[in-house]
């Protein structure tokens, strides 16, 4: 058992260009993505053995994406072919995943109806060590949150990490269900726990003391990531690592980021990294998630995890796409650009 597991759905991007432009050109560019797939992506870049399953439907469309993908180096064995169409999403150049003007079309996809008791997980899981998804898989639809339970259950089964990020969309969630009455039945089965206290509140319920948060600084949001990093160790038992990402955007454009990660002994703080220009704000979580799975599959000092996480999500952000082509080489590079000073992890 050695490779890692990405579950949940792909998805076509198309940035339409600002003020219409995409219109007078015909022209409109495509991104192959989806949380998972991101993270999948990076993994097999920086020479991970990597798995990729999701639903899409048999088509010359779905034939090309495959080839496209294994050009990758990801194993694409585990998609399954049902369903009619593919989940698209529109977002306008420059813009974030959360924003208003994010439009999903994702409706009645192939993995949104895939029931259960069709994935053939015993043949799926027999050579993987990690299994990964995130919040966005079970938002997709009821069919899909079953789906989901069930594949933490099956991997839980067969003692494979299992890592969730909390990433949360406002424009789904739509069939009646809250985060909160859905994931936490998810989050139980998981070793690792990825996201910011603020998605951690909106998914879970875990409190945010706003008292903790007075001033707001640095230092105030990271005593508060292990406040939030607490609260998940005591309810999730299985539950070994928590991070949390903090990223601020001025309305110059600068962006400051860094991460935390904590075990139920410790916190390990990322550099501060500082931009005045970034190219793609998709897809840059789902770097960080990759980086947090690289450190840890490869049992790194909890430093040099929550570096090269942070250092990888800081990098995408000017590239263009969904997905890294960064090196290891490239992410430690910039990861030592911005640690001035060696941080060390403290007892919390």
């Amino acid at each position: 058992m050695s490779k890692v597991l990405c579950f949940g759905e792909l998805l076509l991007r198309l940035p339409p260009a600002n003020g219409g432009e995409w219109l007078r050109t015909n022209q409109v560019p495509v991104f192959v993505g989806g949380a998972e797939l991101n993270v999948a992506t990076a993994l097999a870049t920086w020479q991970i053995p990597v798995k990729y399953c999701t639903a899409l439907p048999d088509n010359i469309i779905t034939r090309d994406i495959i080839s496209f993908l294994q050009t990758k180096n990801i194993d694409t064995s585990p998609i399954i072919l049902s369903g009619e169409r593919i989940g698209l999403y529109y977002l306008k150049e420059g813009a974030d995943m959360k924003s208003e003007e994010n439009v999903f079309d994702r409706k009645y996809s192939s993995f949104s109806t895939l029931n259960t008791g069709v994935v053939n997980w015993d043949e799926i899981l027999k050579d993987v060590e990690w299994f990964h998804f995130s919040a966005i898989a079970p938002a997709v639809s009821e069919k899909a949150a079953a789906l989901c339970l069930e594949a933490v259950k099956a991997a839980s089964q067969r003692n494979i990490t299992i890592s969730v990020d909390l990433n949360y969309r406002s424009l789904l969630w739509k069939y009646g269900k809250q985060p909160w009455e859905i994931m936490p039945s998810l989050v139980k089965y998981c070793d690792v726990i990825m996201g910011n206290i603020w998605s951690a509140q909106t998914l879970l319920g875990v409190s945010v003391d706003d008292k903790l948060l007075q001033p707001r600084s640095k230092e105030v949001f990271l005593q508060h990531a292990t406040f939030t990093a607490q609260q998940l160790f005591d309810r999730f038992p299985k539950c070994k690592w928590v991070a949390n990402t903090f990223r601020f955007d001025a309305e110059a454009g600068n962006i400051s980021y860094y991460a935390s990660l904590n075990t139920k002994t410790e916190q390990a703080i990322s550099p501060v990294f500082a931009t005045d220009k970034i190219v793609d704000k998709v897809g840059s979580g789902d770097c960080f998630m990759a980086g947090l799975i690289y450190g840890l599959k490869s049992q790194h000092a909890l430093q040099d995890v929550i570096g090269f996480a942070a250092a990888a999500a800081f990098a995408k952000l000017h590239e263009k796409g969904d997905s890294t082509q960064n090196t290891v080489e490239y992410i430690q590079q910039v990861r030592a650009k911005f640690e001035t000073t060696k941080q060390q992890s403290f007892i919390s």
